[in-house]
């Protein structure tokens, strides 16, 4: 019967998710949880109030369907605790727009609540068939009382893992439909990653199970995310999508690899907005217009085909990571990193010359009085 558990979770998710997602949208258009595409953000795509909240109908998914299908011992109920934190703080965020520095310190916080649960990174596989551990070690320490162990590396490693998770993910949210696909993608590859190895390791099924439920939830909500959207998934559904993505690699037997190669694009995506935010001498906190859906939109692109295009890579690496071995994946890994790194850096030298092109053609055509006023325009697309 456990075997088949996971697919009838997966499919009561999406069904929760389908009925929480309306009644989230009535509640945040009666309590005002609306994005205003007037405000000050320069990454604002829409040009009506769309409902935030997105965080919402997951974690309402994930807190009923979680206690019925999975045992919850202390790790579980970690990962419950830090999805609550983590989509409260998405609400009030999605109401009042929160310091990202503010932000990321919550990271920390669900990250320690987890990692101290017992959640670690004790190895990972590397290109050569063999192991490289992260427990040799060990801190005792000694907590009201009770004497700890505390696995340095792994849990540093685990640590840094969940918080680049949670913003590398929350960033590639920026056209409808984008981040519920990925997530829904990307977590059922998991699920099936630890369906996998469940045969010969039955503590395998709860973390399949997770996953299942988890995907089901991003589905359902998907139905309301995809273009037109009429719901955003707002910082607490993207960063909820990136916490039990980097939760399941680690659970899921250390998947790290698979979740690197399923998720290269948005992944290297987010490398290259870090290294160009810092470049350009700006804090890689504080959001722009550069990310490859921006780029790709500025090229003509439709919203619908970023997001096919996003689920479909994820798709495809997803089926080519349930069948390459380690030393395979890290091949691809590497290449798919070079070759995503080159298409960014060469869309993004080209649309800055077209930019270039069309200021000079502008200033040549444009009457004194609107060059005078045009810096007052470009303020009011200065970030928050």
């Amino acid at each position: 019967m456990i075997s088949h558990q996971y697919l009838v979770a997966a499919l009561a998710a999406t069904l929760t998710s389908l009925l929480a997602t309306p009644l989230v949208i009535a509640l945040a258009k009666k309590f005002n949880f609306m994005d205003d595409p007037n405000r000050k953000h320069p990454a604002i795509l829409h040009d009506k109030p769309i409902p935030r909240a997105g965080g919402l109908p997951i974690l309402i998914t994930l807190l009923i369907l979680v206690p019925i299908f999975i045992p919850l011992d202390k790790k579980m109920l970690a990962i419950l605790l830090a999805s609550i934190i983590i989509v409260v703080i998405g609400l009030i965020d999605d109401k009042y727009d929160l310091n990202p520095y503010l932000r990321f310190g919550f990271n920390f916080l669900v990250a320690a609540i987890i990692v101290g649960s017992g959640v670690g990174i004790t190895w990972i596989a590397n290109p050569f068939d063999t192991q490289i551990r992260f427990d040799s070690l060990i801190w005792e320490v000694d907590l009201l009382g009770r004497v700890r162990q505390v696995v340095v590396l792994a849990d540093l490693f685990a640590l840094v893992w969940i918080v680049w998770m949670m913003n590398a993910i929350n960033w590639s949210k920026g056209v409808d439909g984008q981040l519920s696909g990925i997530a829904t993608v990307s977590t059922i590859v998991l699920g099936l990653v630890a369906v996998k190895y469940a045969t010969n390791d039955p503590s395998q099924w709860p973390v399949a199970t997770l996953a299942m439920i988890v995907g089901g939830a991003y589905l359902g909500f998907l139905f309301f995310h995809v273009y037109p959207q009429k719901i955003q998934p707002g910082y607490g559904g993207g960063a909820l999508a990136g916490l039990m993505l980097a939760v399941l690699s680690i659970l899921a037997g250390g998947k790290l690899a698979t979740t690197l190669l399923v998720l290269a694009v948005p992944l290297t995506d987010a490398v290259f907005t870090v290294l160009r935010r810092i470049y350009h001498k700006r804090s890689p906190f504080w959001g722009d217009r550069g990310h490859l859906h921006h780029k790709l939109l500025d090229m003509g692109w439709s919203k619908r085909q970023i997001a096919f295009f996003y689920w479909g890579i994820c798709a495809l690496l997803g089926i080519a990571a349930l069948s390459l071995d380690s030393q395979s994946k890290a091949f691809a890994i590497i290449m798919l990193g070079v070759v995503v790194l080159a298409i960014l850096l060469t869309i993004t030298y080209f649309l800055n010359q077209k930019s270039k092109r069309d200021l000079r053609t502008s200033s040549l055509i444009q009457p004194e009085s609107s060059r005078a006023q045009s810096p007052n325009k470009s303020d009011e697309r200065r970030e928050i």
